[in-house]
């Protein structure tokens, strides 16, 4: 489950992508490395305001 000890942190937002999205960590060191296939980690108290932010369906643009 979601949560502080889980590897993507406490906020799961999948892509269009199977198996890629942005979500938290359980690890902050790891924000802004090349760690994984192409997820996006971001701290948990940013994550968690990530689905207020955007609506199902929005597009982002990552670069």
């Amino acid at each position: 489950p979601l949560g502080p000890n889980n590897p993507v942190g406490i906020m799961w937002c999948g892509t269009s992508r199977s198996g890629i999205g942005l979500h938290g960590t359980n690890n902050p060191l790891t924000i802004g490395r090349a760690e994984s296939h192409g997820c996006i980690r971001l701290a948990n108290w940013d994550a968690v305001r990530l689905p207020g932010l955007l609506r199902p369906g929005a597009r982002v643009i990552i670069r």
